[in-house]
């Protein structure tokens, strides 16, 4: 049976969407309630996304069956002097990952994360990184599909990916 979903290539007019799917990821907590607005307005988070696409950036898009995107995935390379909080060096793009809450527990976000790596490694990227809280269902999802932890925080782990 095919997947109620297809995945694409993210292009620059999927820059709300990658947006919304920040804002999924900020909020993966069911306390989580950041708005878009104090998502956007947080440098913390809008370096994600802002600017999208800046050469460098790689970025999937799962659409459903109606045409509606459900879930993105991305990387971004961000530089020491303004990390992402999964930073471990300059030439390691950091992955952000969303999935509308309706398609969380359906294969989206897996099947993202892959088909994200697969395009990863055909572009050259050896390595991507990403933060996860560890209470974060998604800790277990990264670490399933080869993630190590590098560093880690008090409620957080830097994780890192060899794609070659």
């Amino acid at each position: 049976m095919p997947a109620p979903y297809a995945i694409r290539a993210a292009e620059s007019a999927d820059l709300n969407f990658l947006i919304d799917m920040l804002v999924e990821a900020v909020n993966w907590s069911p306390t989580g309630d950041s708005s878009r607005e104090q998502v956007l307005s947080n440098p913390a988070f809008a370096h994600y996304v802002a600017g999208w696409p800046r050469p460098g950036d790689l970025g999937v898009v799962a659409v459903s069956g109606d045409g509606r995107p459900c879930g993105a995935a991305w990387l971004r390379r961000l530089p020491a002097d303004d990390p992402g909080y999964g930073y471990v060096a300059d030439d390691v793009p950091e992955l952000t990952i969303g999935v509308r809450a309706q398609w969380r527990g359906r294969g989206v976000g897996r099947a993202l994360l892959r088909e994200l790596v697969r395009v990863a490694g055909e572009s050259g990227i050896e390595r991507i990184s990403l933060s996860v809280e560890r209470a974060n269902h998604a800790a277990r999802l990264y670490a399933d599909e080869g993630f190590t932890v590098v560093e880690r925080f008090e409620d957080a782990d830097t994780m890192l990916y060899r794609v070659r």
